[in-house]
């Protein structure tokens, strides 16, 4: 096994490092390690903070008041009210599993991090290998050159390895005996390598972009294609001028949305991270920062609004976006509710685009796209029911307000929607609407069956378990949805659009 010895070699690649398992850092001194992002790869003071805005938003108002009085206050009143679980951390196993080693050699482990004492000593029982424990404690901010005083006052200047991540442990590295860079970043590593003879390298923080991209989730942007509908269905088509603003209007929904997303996960990071597949989520594993969440949040609901605002579409666009933080921070809870408000969300899209288009959305279609999107939501609700069902752990459905027995009516609900779907669809097709836009509007009556047969054919992949979270996102996976989609074009165009 080979050993890490004070002369290193600085990190010009992270290839070039030994692997964490497999190393063993040189010396009999105590190791001294970080908790935020070094042993666990988040931080626990903006985990705190967040968990305490989500669970009650009048600690926004408290928050700058716990400032005034210093960072370790702070910490300390986010300390005393943040529940958590020190289980389902995201952890550095890597690390642990070299400290674990290194305990095992008779070396002494030492948790002394910036982190308040109350969240250190929760992690450290969970744990089971520090056998001394120096945090903040209300008072001082054990941060930085506070930290470094600390160390050398407890061991001597020179008389510890320090485990550290990010640039304010350089302060602490300059007077350890040995610098143990853990999972930092480029710049960080390439300091602690020019700086520190005794440096040893511990793993390298990854792209935070690709987990950013997927935190945005844009499989979800599918959806927003509903804001184009009011262009085809109301002849809008040649209208160069519409698919503008349309594009304008698509690109601000897809930013919201996404804002919106961040959010839900910042809010959800406790019952994401006890969730069998949502905790690999970006901000549950740790892979990315809350601060980051918090921080891209609001700008891209700016940007969202500014082209709101250019294309038109603004009021659908500000009522979708309130309809959206208030289902997230609360109304996903109300069963019932909460679908129709899924419904609403869908049909707002169709309406933003009759907005920004200038071809606004007929009362058919707002008719028939409210019974579709309610089936389709339904759809959501009971596969997840269902799952809940297969899993046989669960009776109740974490924060929806949902029983697993409900699903067979909710069953009915749906399929009641998607026939009274097709009824408002039979009725438009015959009505002087349809022939005001389409030459042929007898031919429409073919979108009839092919919107039962596909929503049915959802019910059905329900039913039988193979139904994904969201029904949209399924159905742009699905072949079949595809050939449909297909179909019911070719009529539309058939029909003979009045451009």
């Amino acid at each position: 096994m080979p050993v890490l010895t004070p002369h290193m070699q600085p990190p010009p690649q992270a290839a070039d490092m030994p692997s964490p398992v497999s190393a063993r850092i040189g010396g009999e001194t105590p190791i001294c390690v970080d908790l935020d992002g070094t042993v666990i790869l988040t931080d626990s003071l903006h985990d705190s903070a967040a968990a305490a805005a989500f669970s009650n938003w009048a600690t926004l108002w408290q928050l700058p008041g716990w400032l005034l009085r210093g960072r370790a206050t702070l910490k300390r009143k986010l300390a005393e009210r943040w529940q958590f679980d020190p289980a389902l951390l995201p952890y550095n196993e890597d690390l642990i599993a070299l400290l674990r080693a290194e305990k095992a050699r008779g070396r002494r482990i030492v948790l002394a991090t910036a982190s308040d004492e109350i969240i250190a000593q929760k992690i450290a029982a969970h744990l089971g290998i520090f056998d001394e424990i120096l945090a903040s404690d209300g008072r001082t901010n054990l941060r930085g050159s506070r930290k470094a005083d600390a160390l050398c006052a407890r061991f001597g200047a020179g008389q510890f390895a320090y485990a550290g991540n990010d640039a304010p442990d350089h302060a602490v590295w300059r007077r350890a005996g040995q610098a143990l860079v853990v999972n930092a970043s480029n710049s960080v590593r390439k300091a602690a390598g020019k700086q520190y003879s005794n440096a040893a390298f511990i793993g390298q923080r990854a792209n935070p972009l690709p987990a950013f991209v997927r935190a945005l989730r844009p499989y979800q942007w599918v959806k927003n294609l509903f804001v184009l509908v009011p262009l085809f269905t109301s002849g809008g088509i040649a209208d160069l001028n519409a698919w503008l603003q349309s594009l304008a209007a698509l690109a601000a929904f897809c930013a919201v949305a996404s804002a919106i997303y961040l959010l839900n996960d910042l809010g959800d990071l406790a019952a994401d991270r006890a969730h069998p597949r949502k905790r690999n989520r970006p901000f549950a594993n740790g892979t990315l920062s809350v601060a980051s969440g918090l921080a891209a949040a609001p700008v891209l609901a700016l940007f969202g609004t500014g082209l709101g605002i250019w294309s038109g579409a603004w009021l659908a666009l500000a009522i979708y976006a309130a309809l959206s933080l208030a289902y997230t921070i609360r109304l996903k809870e109300a069963p019932l509710v909460d679908v129709f408000i899924l419904a609403a969300l869908y049909t707002l899209r169709l309406q933003g685009g009759g907005e920004a288009s200038g071809h606004p959305v007929s009362l058919w279609l707002l008719g028939f796209s409210s019974f579709l999107f309610l089936s389709l939501a339904l759809v959501k609700r009971v596969s997840e029911l269902l799952r809940l069902q297969l899993s046989g752990t669960v009776k109740s459905a974490a924060r929806r307000g949902y029983h697993v027995q409900d699903q067979q009516i909710l069953q009915i609900f749906g399929v009641g929607a998607t026939f009274a779907s097709a009824v408002v669809l039979s009725l438009y097709v015959q009505s002087s609407s349809a022939l005001e836009i389409y030459h042929r509007p007898s031919v429409l009556w073919g979108l009839i069956p092919l919107m039962l047969f596909w929503q049915c054919r959802l019910w059905l992949s329900t039913a039988r378990g193979y139904m994904h979270d969201d029904p949209i996102v399924y159905a742009a996976r699905d072949w079949v949805s595809w050939m449909v989609f297909a179909s019911a074009a070719a009529l539309m165009i058939f029909a003979g659009i009045r451009i």
